[in-house]
């Protein structure tokens, strides 16, 4: 009992949990960003870097949370819904800089309109999250609740409409490409990039599953 006492009841995990959500955000912007700037070698070395930096910066904020996790006595929901919830959302930075990483490793020398229209529907995948995430901590009021069901309604769409243009863009591929080099690259980075918005779903059933539970 004493030992209880001792130990803090509640760590911010919701001002956390939206940190590392305006830190995906950052991540996603900023490949948007090197997509949009490709042809410009050192505008894309910058992007890059841009990303790289919104990762790691993620990675902290997860790292601080697991801690916050093993010395918090009481804490708001349920331990492994916060453990499960923030790890998921590191995957998504996760993903982006390895998007990012193998466009470079791979020297790609220029994208496609798939890769920019995938782009795009991670930009509003991730923008959904951040909206999603930033209303955990007043899921107590049922319009807030509401709300935020309706936003990961909305991320489910989104990933629906990410594995179609997924789909039309390997038939497309594998039907007009020519050289097998090029068919390597852009099904890894095409995969990559719909695998952003898979974890994103995963990210908004997780945060149903804490609605359906606390709220």
């Amino acid at each position: 009992m004493l030992f209880g006492k001792l130990l803090p009841r509640e760590g911010n995990f919701f001002e956390m949990f939206n940190q590392h959500a305006d830190r995906i955000v950052e991540a996603v912007e900023a490949f948007s960003s090197l997509v949009a700037d490709y042809a410009n070698p050192q505008q894309r070395e910058r992007h890059q870097q841009e990303v790289d930096d919104a990762e790691r910066a993620a990675d902290r904020v997860t790292h601080e949370v697991n801690r916050a996790l093993h010395r918090t006595f009481i804490t708001p929901i349920d331990r492994e819904q916060i453990h499960s919830l923030i790890n998921t959302m590191d995957d998504v930075a996760d993903l982006l800089q390895d998007t990012a990483e193998a466009m470079a490793l791979y020297d790609l020398q220029h994208v496609t309109e798939e890769i920019r229209h995938l782009t795009e529907l991670c930009v509003t995948c991730c923008g959904l999250v951040r909206d999603a995430v930033r209303m955990l901590g007043r899921i107590a009021e049922p319009a807030v609740t509401e709300r935020a069901l309706k936003v990961c309604e909305e991320i489910d769409r989104v990933e629906g409409e990410a594995d179609r243009v997924l789909r039309s863009a390997m038939s497309k591929l594998f039907r007009e490409a020519v050289d097998a080099r090029e068919i390597i690259k852009l099904k890894e980075i095409y995969e990559l990039l719909e695998t952003v918005t898979d974890k994103c779903e995963d990210v908004a059933n997780h945060i149903e599953g804490v609605i359906l539970e606390n709220s």
